[in-house]
């Protein structure tokens, strides 16, 4: 696209012949190909990459999440075979800390890490080498209670956006103007997948979802409730379901136009925690609670441990607490960012939430 700037084989050029042969494709269609080519293809994380996570920020974040999974852990009994099994694990690091962690307190569990990307997988097994690979939940043992984490996992997954037109609801759709990508509605009536209550919303209205997520969730639920264990589900996202499109675009630290270099900047959309609680509780899982992130570290004790830190090593104290106030703070990941906590039936616990 652009005056032939982009090669056969680029996403732009690929998307261009499918939408010039049979029309415009849907958000979740742009969204799920350009991350499938852009995780496959690079080390995304770091200050060489496109953007930073909180584990990359500070050890405390992984520490914390290690901690709080052995204290669950402790509070059902301490039973040997249990399986730590991290969704999108990005470098290894956040496991890593963790599991330094939990080593202290008896618990060494097997290890699974869910991730596509081969790249990343070489990462991942230079900071844990024991570490078991999977595509997805399947394959996973059925059996021994599961600590799962997803921090920044959920938020990469396709969204699926329905817009309200002068026609009804439509199916959000990307397609060409100008020879440029641009949103477009669909031509099939989509009313029936609106709730019932939302059938007269304003023109310009967009309800997102994110099947991706809800199956995720739904079966870390079913495991939590089969096999016991307990969850913590980390992304920047809300509380309570929201309209409006959030499909957001980072590369090389920066926002940008989300449609403009498909399979070359990570696409996320905000992940709706309110729905994914309410998918967790009808399969029987405990829900913990959803809470900011800055809530839920500082009420692990993040900022006594901060200073604990900065008074052993006083020469790194600016950068140690300049890494906790970017954890925690209003205006930073503090606010944005959600922790939400999940357990089976018969485990009790859940600090911080």
């Amino acid at each position: 696209m652009n005056d032939g700037a982009q090669s056969e084989g680029s996403l732009t050029a690929i998307f261009e012949r499918l939408i010039a042969s049979h029309g415009p494709i849907s958000v979740s269609h742009f969204m799920g190909e350009s991350n499938m080519r852009y995780y496959g293809a690079r080390d995304p994380l770091g200050e060489q990459g496109d953007f930073i996570t909180a584990p990359e920020i500070s050890q405390m974040f992984g520490e914390f999440i290690g901690l709080w999974l052995a204290d669950m852990w402790v509070k059902a009994g301490r039973e040997d075979l249990v399986h730590y099994v991290e969704l999108g694990p990005g470098r290894g690091t956040l496991a890593r800390d963790a599991l330094s962690v939990t080593r202290r307190y008896g618990l060494e569990p097997k290890v699974h890490f869910v991730e596509s990307s081969l790249i990343l997988r070489d990462i991942q097994l230079a900071h844990v080498p024991q570490a078991q690979f999977h595509n997805d939940l399947s394959t996973v043992p059925p059996y021994g209670p599961v600590l799962i984490v997803a921090n920044e996992f959920l938020d990469a997954l396709p969204v699926r956006q329905l817009v309200m037109t002068g026609e009804g609801w439509r199916e959000r759709m990307v397609g060409l103007h100008d020879g440029r990508f641009a949103f477009v509605s669909g031509d099939k009536p989509m009313d029936s997948a609106v709730p019932e209550e939302m059938r007269l919303a304003d023109i310009g209205t967009i309800v997102e979802t994110c099947p991706g997520a809800s199956a995720s969730v739904y079966e870390i639920a079913g495991r939590l409730v089969k096999q016991g264990g307990a969850a913590l589900l980390i992304d920047y996202g809300h509380s309570t379901t929201r309209t409006g499109s959030t499909l957001q675009a980072v590369r090389q630290h920066r926002m940008v136009d989300p449609l403009a270099m498909p399979g070359e900047a990570d696409l996320t959309a905000h992940v709706d925690f309110a729905a994914l609680g309410k998918i967790a509780r009808s399969r029987g899982a405990r829900w913990l609670g959803t809470v900011t992130q800055g809530h839920w570290l500082r009420n692990l004790g993040i900022e006594v441990r901060a200073e604990r830190i900065a008074k052993v090593a006083p020469e790194h104290r600016e950068a140690i607490l300049a890494a906790k106030e970017r954890l925690i703070g209003e205006g930073q990941m503090g606010a944005l960012f959600k922790v939400m906590g999940l357990a089976g039936p018969d485990w009790h616990g859940g600090e911080g939430f």
